[in-house]
């Protein structure tokens, strides 16, 4: 209904207020907004739920071995001891590895996709990764077994330990699953997230700031490094993060190449354990209770550990963005 056909309010203030609301109603501005806030709550409701659950199922080991529980790498169900330290140590690693291959690859990809690809090409590629992206992670764990893990038994590691002479780092058996192996496999399944989230990144950037740079005598190339990059920074790191939120939380994939072996290696070479992996490994092996609830407790310590890491996340992008409006 049009707003001048509305009827004239004559009443007193509550009359007017509830009129007021009525038309708001009818209009649907009111009902929209307060269905968006029910929606958004939910998600702080589900959320603090689901610590809550974590946190009152989780008590026994907590009571137990309190702080020694992040710090111990003991893990013998027999013997009723429980230490995390093994698990935050293989999924801190392998999240890292996979980030220290993926990052330079991505964005690489994203900008070649977005500045100098012909537009057909880029299209079709960007739609490619995205069907890449949408591959269960078991498939990514099977390409691994049967195709990864001989190449890096057979010819990766035993290369790698003969040209770092015997450093801790690529030292010891070269069993082909490993650290190594579960970062490489994870770096390839978070590459099309951060080639698909940077090449829209990019493409966002405006037209008129390649424009600018390109009629001041820049270069293709110095327009895309001191102009492109900086505009679409903080959204490049919300690219990294995602994906580093996707290695952290795997779990097929990873425990089908890392060993599963509870151990703190110097090794990448050696066999570790991640916490998701212990959890999808252990979960209905857990008789007893205290077991069952050490493996809540290192389920509590990977949702604390990718709360921070999305809080930094959050921190580093309004730094940025703060920086970039200030200029």
């Amino acid at each position: 209904m049009p707003e001048s056909a509305a009827p004239t309010i004559t009443m007193g203030r509550p009359w007017s207020s509830l009129t007021r609301l009525g038309l708001q109603l009818r209009r649907g501005d009111a009902l929209a907004h307060a269905i968006a806030l029910v929606f958004g709550a939910s998600v702080l409701v589900v959320t603090g739920l689901l610590a809550w659950q974590l946190w009152v199922n989780s008590v026994l080991p907590r009571r137990q071995f309190g702080w020694r529980f992040l710090f111990s790498q003991t893990w013998d169900p027999v013997a009723g001891q429980f230490g995390a330290a093994a698990f935050v140590y293989g999924t801190v690693m392998t999240s890292a590895l996979a980030l220290l291959i993926a990052v330079p690859l991505g964005i690489g990809v994203a900008i070649f996709l977005a500045e100098l690809a012909p537009p057909r090409l880029s299209a079709m590629a960007g739609m490619l990764l995205e069907l890449l992206a949408a591959v269960p992670s078991v498939i990514y764990g099977l390409v691994g077994v049967s195709i990864l893990v001989p190449i890096m038994r057979v010819y990766v590691q035993p290369a790698l330990k003969a040209a770092t002479g015997g450093f801790p780092l690529f030292s010891g058996p070269a069993y082909g699953i490993g650290l190594l192996t579960a970062g490489i496999v994870l770096a390839v399944m978070v590459v099309p997230f951060i080639v698909s989230v940077g090449r829209e990144v990019l493409l966002a950037v405006p037209r008129e700031q390649r424009e600018a740079a390109l009629a001041l005598g820049s270069t293709r190339w110095e327009s895309t490094w001191k102009v492109v990059l900086p505009y679409a920074r903080p959204g490049l790191y919300g690219a990294v993060f995602l994906a580093l939120g996707r290695a952290l939380g795997e779990t097929m994939a990873v425990t089908m190449v890392i060993g599963n072996r509870p151990e703190i290696a110097a090794s990448l070479f050696a066999p570790a354990y991640s916490m998701a992996a212990v959890i999808a490994n252990e979960f209905s092996e857990a008789t007893e209770e205290l077991y069952l609830q050490s493996l809540i407790e290192v389920g509590l310590v990977l949702f604390a550990l990718t709360m921070v890491i999305n809080v930094v996340a959050r921190g580093l992008i309004a730094a940025t963005a703060d920086q970039g409006s200030a200029r």
